[in-house]
């Protein structure tokens, strides 16, 4: 569910704080910070916050702008197992595999 407009955007204060005191003194660091729930401003624009803020993103999250998951890359252990098989066995590569709804013929006598 949205949050009320009458409310305004949810900021968290320390943060609040921290971006107008950079701006008073016109600083340009980068600032850590956990609160993903805070909507991005027109006052963070041109800061980074773990990312760069540009104009299209205000009004949104900054937690859909950080990554949560980290990818550490497919698992080789099976392809090199498969690559290790020599060709023609099943379940190596180039291997025959017969199709469900055909059937070889029959040998003729």
């Amino acid at each position: 569910m949205a949050r009320s407009t009458k409310k305004g955007p949810f900021i968290d204060g320390y943060l609040a704080q921290r971006i107008e005191g950079m701006n008073s003194r016109n600083e340009k660091k980068v600032l850590r910070t956990w609160s993903r729930r805070s909507t991005i401003i027109p006052e963070m624009v041109g800061h980074t916050i773990a990312v760069y803020i540009t104009e299209n993103m205000v009004g949104h999250k900054l937690g859909e702008f950080s990554f949560t998951r980290q990818f550490k890359g497919h698992s080789m252990k099976a392809a090199t197992e498969v690559a290790a098989r020599p060709a023609g066995v099943p379940g190596g590569p180039g291997a025959i595999t017969p199709s469900a709804g055909s059937a070889a013929p029959a040998p003729k006598s």
